[in-house]
């Protein structure tokens, strides 16, 4: 069942095209990761989706309503963090999160109890008097406070320490279990590379791919580290090697996936003391994608 269904999405702003065409189907129970960098259109996709921006061609659905159209009901069952969270200055963080559950309908003071607990937040303090971490944190408390059919976190752990970084993480995996659906906007990569089911990479509002982590590594590129006594000169001309460094006995370089059976044949008839393949990390994956003109 579709959750979110986008399809050939454009925004316009003037003469400025900020998503191209970019399209989204994204099922119930996953956690869907959506990468870029600034201005790469990952926030103009999130506020078409909540009917903050009305889309200037295409279709944009959450829950088999259209998100301009439907975005009061739609927002019935639905819990946002925004990357860049303002707050009431007067208020403290306690009645910012009861302000926020009341306008979703919602009073499960046990579960509000818990996250507070669970993310270390002060909720007496006045906003005006927060770190932008705690801002953070009482956006992550009114949202997880609420039992929503979908969470759309948009940069959810910014200004976080390692530790309330963790926390979010189990957080988003026990929604997971319990079949709720997670739209995770982020910059960490790490993050997203543990919680995601699905990737979307978006560049200059287009998504260039789409997959699973293990399919887009397969497209890419694998690491090689090698200990072996074969000359360097065995590697000029080869197809597919990229980045290749010899220092003190170790080699280390980058092949394309495809091309892991030609490397391991060009060893045979050589000792190899140690040999290590691992398939690119999320973040050096990312970075393959955006130093390349697509």
């Amino acid at each position: 069942m579709s959750i979110i269904k986008i399809e050939n999405l454009k925004k316009k702003f003037g003469d400025f095209t900020a998503l191209d065409g970019i399209s989204m189907n994204i099922e119930k129970g996953e956690v869907y990761g959506f990468i870029g960098p600034n201005g790469a259109g990952k926030t103009t996709t999130t506020r078409v989706m909540l009917g903050m921006y009305r889309a200037t061609d295409g279709k944009a659905e959450i829950f088999g309503k259209d998100c301009w159209e439907d975005s009061v009901e739609i927002h019935k069952n639905i819990a946002f963090v925004p990357g860049d969270v303002n707050l009431w200055p007067g208020l403290t963080g306690g009645e910012v999160i009861d302000f926020l559950m009341h306008l979703n309908g919602a009073n499960d003071r046990k579960r509000r109890e818990e996250y507070i607990k669970r993310f270390d937040l002060d909720v007496s303090k006045k906003c005006k008097k927060y770190s932008k971490g705690n801002r953070q944190k009482v956006a992550l408390v009114s949202a997880f406070s609420l039992d929503a059919d979908l969470y759309i976190l948009d940069e959810p752990t910014s200004g976080l320490d390692p530790l309330m970084e963790k926390t979010f993480q189990e957080c988003v995996a026990e929604e997971k279990a319990k079949g709720k659906t997670i739209l995770l906007s982020s910059h960490i990569l790490s993050e997203v590379e543990s919680l995601c089911d699905r990737i979307s990479i978006i560049r200059k509002g287009k998504i260039i791919e789409t997959g699973s982590l293990d399919s887009m590594r397969h497209l890419t590129r694998n690491n090689i580290r090698l200990v072996s006594d074969i000359p360097k000169e065995r590697f000029n001309g080869i197809t597919g090697v990229y980045d290749l460094k010899f220092e003190n006995g170790v080699y280390n370089f980058q092949i394309d996936a495809s091309e892991t059976n030609n490397i391991l044949k060009l060893l045979n008839g050589y000792e190899i003391k140690n040999i290590e393949i691992t398939p690119l990390s999320l973040e050096e994956l990312f970075m393959h994608f955006y130093n390349e003109e697509q």
